[in-house]
């Protein structure tokens, strides 16, 4: 979670510049560390990116890495080579360091920028993703938001009592 343990919250139109660079709002951006910091940039799904502190994500990356590395020499994933792998090339090839520029510009590397399925001149949107700040290709944040909430009172519900 970020350091301030504050939810980020928040949704916001972006355009992706003929760079592929993005403009963060300022609450965004002090969230994660503040300008010149290094955020984790990881691929979530199908349309949306995730942005990270980048050592909250280092700190999750760690413990879930050194627990799978546990399994293996306590001999708990004999016969999950092909999961493992799996494991291995995802992990690869998930995430990026990037680098917050002046006004909390983002640059959206080549890879990360088919994976959001968005061209230079589109728009994006910018949404609080609570731990983190998540970009969204818009059709895949409608289909999402769609899905999502008629089942939001139930899972606020859930995780608040």
């Amino acid at each position: 979670m970020p350091d301030t343990h504050e939810f980020i919250v928040g949704e916001f139109p972006r355009t992706l510049d003929e760079r592929y660079r993005l403009a963060l709002p300022a609450e965004f951006v002090t969230a994660l560390g503040g300008e010149q910091k290094e955020c984790i940039l990881a691929k979530e799904r199908p349309g949306c990116l995730s942005l990270w502190n980048a050592s909250t994500w280092q700190a999750k990356l760690d413990a879930g890495t050194a627990l799978v590395q546990a399994k293996i020499q306590a001999g708990k994933l004999d016969g999950k080579l092909e999961q493992v792998q799996r494991l291995g090339r995802l992990l690869s090839s998930r995430h990026r360091s990037v680098q917050l520029a002046a006004r909390g510009r983002l640059l959206v590397p080549e890879g990360f920028r088919e994976f959001l399925h968005s061209e230079a001149g589109s728009e994006v949107m910018v949404v609080g993703g609570a731990v983190c700040v998540e970009i969204w290709n818009p059709r895949a944040w409608l289909a999402y938001l769609e899905e999502q909430m008629p089942k939001f009172r139930r899972l606020f519900d859930r995780l608040s009592s």
